[in-house]
């Protein structure tokens, strides 16, 4: 594109300013055709024909454009969702309302049943199961549209569990909110524990990263954060790990053992028929 561009104006000036030694010639076009852009340089062959004056070289433009179109181009269509709201699940439903709690019974094999479809966010918030905070300023709205998608769609899976093996819904979503929010308290609590062994993780991994950058420095100085952050995860991520195992565990344990919870009074038995 550039020796294409550059070509024309070298030949105008040399063709205004009657300075060039070379002899007149003949035009040949050169086309460009992955833009539509055609050239036409001045050919050094002898022959008879005589340059136009003023017109040693002529740039043409196509006016047909080659169309730009992307491959898999699919439109996403649907509701928008309120940017106060931190999910991207276009099939989410609301937060149920707990005014009715079935009782466990009549409990089978896994069967196949329709997917259960996961719970929308209240706005603002971060829900895990039952378990919902308020979105913290300093977490941009992405990550925070990625947690509330995460754990939505694990919780829908553990209720399309649970109705599989025949518990009602108001049930199976109550074990598997439960379930999801216990962990998250499980994973938070093991957290806090682990964080003196972190700290020294991080101490470690940190002056062993520094150990192999050094040599490197500049550059290799990032491996001491690097190495920090590993080490630190290393010593947390097995214990909120399990925290998140027993909190998990507790939560299902404690959902499934709830008592039922009726709609409304029941109805007044009928009488038979009075007798004298």
């Amino acid at each position: 594109m550039v020796v294409a561009g550059a070509v024309p104006v070298v030949l105008t000036l040399v063709g205004n300013g009657g300075t060039a030694n070379a002899e007149p010639g003949r035009y040949v076009p050169v086309s460009q055709t992955e833009h539509g852009l055609a050239a036409f340089v001045a050919d050094t062959t002898d022959s008879g024909e005589e340059a136009p004056a003023g017109q040693a070289a002529q740039t043409k433009q196509s006016s047909d454009w080659p169309a730009a179109q992307a491959p898999n181009v699919r439109p996403y269509r649907g509701t928008r969702i309120p940017d106060d709201t931190r999910s991207s699940l276009q099939w989410a439903r609301p937060v149920p309302k707990n005014e009715y709690l079935s009782p466990v019974e009549s409990l089978h094999g896994p069967v196949p049943v329709a997917p259960v479809p996961p719970i929308a966010p209240p706005p603002g918030m971060l829900r895990f199961g039952n378990l919902q905070v308020e979105a913290p300023d300093w977490l941009p709205r992405e990550p925070a549209i990625q947690l509330n998608d995460a754990a939505a769609v694990t919780e829908a899976d553990l209720a399309t569990f649970f109705d599989s093996i025949g518990l009602e819904r108001t049930r199976s979503d109550r074990v598997a909110s439960q379930t999801v929010g216990s962990a998250a308290l499980g994973a938070a609590a093991g957290a806090v524990v682990a964080s003196p062994f972190a700290l020294i993780g991080a101490g470690l991994g940190g002056a062993l990263g520094l150990a192999i950058g050094l040599p490197f420095a500049p550059i290799g100085l990032a491996a001491g954060p690097i190495g920090a952050a590993y080490g630190a995860a290393i010593m947390a991520a097995p214990l909120a790990a399990i925290g998140a195992g027993i909190g998990a565990g507790l939560g299902a344990m404690q959902a499934l053992t709830a008592p039922p919870q009726a709609l409304g009074p029941a109805e007044a038995a009928t009488d038979g028929p009075a007798t004298d």
